[in-house]
């Protein structure tokens, strides 16, 4: 059965659309904020969200959290689509997915600093908001759907991750419309934990040079409405795995992230060859730079331009994958038959000879493209690469 991404919505320091953040990346512009905000002694550039949000209208506290007011914010771009196809299918044949790291747990967080400085429990501390389950159940919740409604919590490789399980749903064919990706919002439990694994740079992350030194946290949200209809871009192959490695290191020889893009090659039909941009991993920390480079130089050598877009967007954890599939998804529908400028790669030029060499794409690099793949890797060595494709109802539906 074919799977085709059929809308996308997009919130994250890039911007509050897939065109936007695009627009942004494509230009190099510096879309990170410093701030002090999220705890430590020294401030951090990190991937703030940035404009309004829309206002949770439920009642419940358990409902009103950042991260769901991050969802609704990507909801409400694919708002007619989801109608549409709600009306189409019926409730209970459309299903949520999403992935997740955090939850509400940054709105619990000023609850407890304020807590700790007072006498009492502020009003309004729930701790059903911060369950990793909330945000799938607060859509769910809102559309009024009656579908399945699941959360996956696979650290980096989330929101990925979400897609091929939509993709699963429809063809056991459990739905016939999901609402998949990924939503993570800042805080000092995430911004602190990589900073205690000397993860977290200072400067904005520097992916494949020899002066990386880490990455910068970010936060966003970017769903999905996933159908066998054919229109918007086709997700031609998925590819998963669980090295089980290391708790939080990669595999250093990168043979976990190798096996997932020749898996998703082989679910898609392709050859290496047929891929026309990848969207690296690229955290711009000392490991994963290193196995990622190994990984796609074994698979695509030198032919495929690539880059990280996190520079931009910061490294969104659980939603991590699903922003940058949006990123993906809209390269796709720009690239007509002329071809597109492809995502830049944001660093400083120095090349670590240490590493394999990649074919990192230059500013206002151009050509055809037809298929992407876009790596995701996580804790435990919960990886995943998803291909995406154009497809000829993509192209008239853009025009």
């Amino acid at each position: 059965m074919y799977c085709f991404l059929n809308a996308a919505g997009l919130v994250c320091a890039a911007g509050n659309s897939p065109r936007e953040a695009l627009r942004r990346i494509r230009s190099g512009q510096d879309c990170l904020t410093l701030t002090a905000e999220f705890g430590g002694d020294a401030a951090l550039p990190l991937g703030l969200c940035h404009g309004e949000l829309p206002e949770i209208t439920l009642t419940e506290t358990h409902w009103h959290s950042r991260n769901n007011r991050l969802a609704l914010a990507a909801l409400a771009q694919i708002a007619d689509e989801v109608a549409a196809a709600i009306r189409r299918f019926g409730a209970d044949r459309v299903g949520v997915v999403i992935g997740t790291s955090t939850s509400g747990v940054a709105d619990n967080e000023q609850a407890m600093r304020q807590w700790r400085a007072g006498a009492e429990q502020p009003e309004g501390v729930d701790y059903a908001r911060q369950e990793m389950g909330a945000t799938a159940a607060f859509l769910a919740r809102q559309l009024d759907l009656n579908g399945p409604v699941y959360t996956l919590s696979t650290a980096c490789s989330s929101g990925a991750k979400a897609l091929a399980s939509a993709r699963r749903l429809l063809r056991a064919g459990v739905c016939d419309a999901v609402i998949a990706g990924g939503v993570d919002s800042l805080s000092s439990l995430t911004v602190s934990g990589f900073g205690a694994l000397e993860a977290v740079s200072k400067q904005r992350c520097n992916p494949f040079s020899v002066n990386r030194n880490g990455i910068n946290i970010g936060e966003g949200a970017a769903l999905f409405l996933v159908t066998a209809e054919p229109g918007g871009v086709e997700l031609l192959g998925v590819g998963e795995g669980s090295d089980a490695h290391h708790i939080s290191a990669p595999d250093p020889s990168g043979a976990g992230a190798e096996r997932v893009m020749r898996a998703a090659l082989q679910d898609a039909g392709l050859d290496a060859g047929q891929i026309d941009y990848i969207n690296l991993h690229g955290t711009a920390t000392p490991l994963n730079d290193s196995m990622e480079a190994q990984a796609v130089h074994r698979v695509f050598g030198l032919a495929t331009a690539c880059s990280s877009t996190k520079p931009f967007t910061g490294h969104a954890l659980g939603a991590a994958g699903a922003i940058e599939a949006a990123l993906c998804r809209q390269l796709l529908l720009e690239a007509g038959n002329g071809g597109a400028v492809l995502p830049l790669h944001a660093w400083d030029g120095q090349a670590d000879p240490a590493l394999a060499p990649l074919r990192l794409a230059a500013p206002d690099e151009q050509g055809p493209v037809r298929r992407v793949l876009s790596n995701s890797f996580a804790f435990g060595g919960n990886n995943i690469a998803l291909i995406l494709g154009r497809t000829d109802e993509a192209a008239i539906q853009h025009r």
